[in-house]
């Protein structure tokens, strides 16, 4: 799908540098793919970032993509995975889409564990992560890695996620 096409279908603006790293042609396939299969309205799918226009001014703009790769396995483990333009990197936004995640997979009794996994080069993808309080797991694997890269578990289990979140 063009940039074009996919800015009238959601009535944004694009930027010149879309898509966000790692989020190649494969991983948009991918994507479209599991949309697909989650036409009813399931949650464990993924999600456009839009960053809206600052008091209506202007149009909105797309600006990451992320959300979860399938529903819970039989362990009650989910993986969530996102990536954010390099220019609205360090700004919150994957902070708030992860938190996000983070409340709609918990509100499931089945859910056990959220997965995040990152390669250990991506420093703002780790910082994101420990932010929400996830915990460093080990080596992780992901087929679609870049080849020579190491990729690293990370995971957030309910119970310390609601110790997080006792009010």
């Amino acid at each position: 799908m063009s940039n074009g096409a996919l800015a009238a279908i959601l009535d944004v603006d694009i930027s010149d540098a879309w898509p966000p790293e790692l989020y190649d042609d494969d991983a948009v396939r991918w994507t479209l793919a599991l949309l697909g299969d989650r036409i009813d309205g399931g949650p464990y799918g993924f999600y456009y970032l839009i960053r809206r226009a600052d008091g209506g001014a202007g149009r909105d703009t797309l600006i990451g993509v992320g959300g979860f790769k399938g529903p819970p396995n039989a362990e009650g483990e989910v993986e969530l995975g996102y990536g954010v333009l390099a220019e609205f990197q360090r700004q919150g936004f994957a902070s708030e889409a992860v938190r996000a995640w983070l409340e709609l997979a918990f509100a499931d009794p089945a859910i056990r564990t959220v997965v995040g996994q990152t390669l250990a080069s991506l420093t703002p993808s780790i910082g994101v992560l420990e932010k929400a309080g996830f915990q460093l797991a080990g080596s992780g694997a992901d087929d679609g890695a870049p080849e020579g890269e190491q990729v690293i578990r990370y995971e957030l289990t309910r119970a310390a996620y609601e110790r997080r979140n006792v009010t």
